[in-house]
């Protein structure tokens, strides 16, 4: 399941739009809250596109217009809140910037949204900042997990240092060079003419995003 990128066009405009480092969405996980380097509900919103929230405020620093949180709960994922930004014009004088939930206009008709829709791996940066990018997710965190969703249901978890992290990250994408999935998508990425060299550079980057399993021990 590929979260965020899905074509070669669609993965330079979202690497534009993430030129600003952006709000993350949020998960509450074995009872701590964490931010999220992924963004669960776009896969939906992509199938879906009326269901979108409307009239929220979207800026280079919140390119999705929302910021959704999630839990897991008995082992699965449910969406818990989610939320947009406006302008509260209330005092004249002063505008300023509110949040208000948007829940029951994207969910009208259910209380406990579980994300069955999604199948894929949540990262799950925390600790110390290591290294600040002003790009998306870029930045390095001192820790992570990593979640393996299917359909909505925990499989299992990862836990990694920054280092390891990336060495995970080597081991996901040779392994995922063995796939079908990757000769399909390499070959819908050099249609525009990319090398060999630029698709697995990119595809490496993104590997979380475009393999929905943990491919290695």
């Amino acid at each position: 399941m590929k979260f965020l990128i899905t074509t070669f066009l669609s993965s330079i405009l979202c690497l534009t739009t993430f030129a600003t480092a952006q709000y993350p969405d949020k998960i509450f996980y074995d009872g701590k809250e964490y931010s999220l380097h992924t963004n669960p509900l776009e896969s939906y919103f992509e199938k879906n596109p009326d269901k979108r929230p409307k009239g929220g405020i979207m800026s280079s620093a919140l390119w999705r217009g929302y910021v959704a949180t999630f839990e897991m709960r008995d082992s699965q994922l449910f969406v818990k809140d989610i939320q947009v930004q406006y302008w509260d014009t209330t005092d004249k004088n002063n505008y300023d910037t509110k949040w208000k939930t948007v829940m029951t206009e994207v969910f009208p008709e259910k209380k406990n949204v579980k994300v069955d829709w999604l199948s894929g791996l949540l990262v799950l940066p925390y600790g110390k900042l290591v290294n600040y990018v002003h790009m998306g997710y870029g930045s390095t965190y001192e820790n992570y997990f990593l979640l393996e969703i299917d359909k909505g249901n925990f499989i299992k978890s990862k836990q990694f240092d920054y280092k390891n992290y990336e060495i995970f990250k080597d081991k996901q994408f040779l392994a995922y060079k063995k796939t079908e999935a990757y000769k399909e998508t390499k070959a819908t990425l050099k249609k525009d003419g990319s090398t060999d060299e630029f698709i697995d550079s990119f595809l490496r980057s993104f590997v979380t995003e475009y393999t929905s399993r943990i491919l290695t021990n």
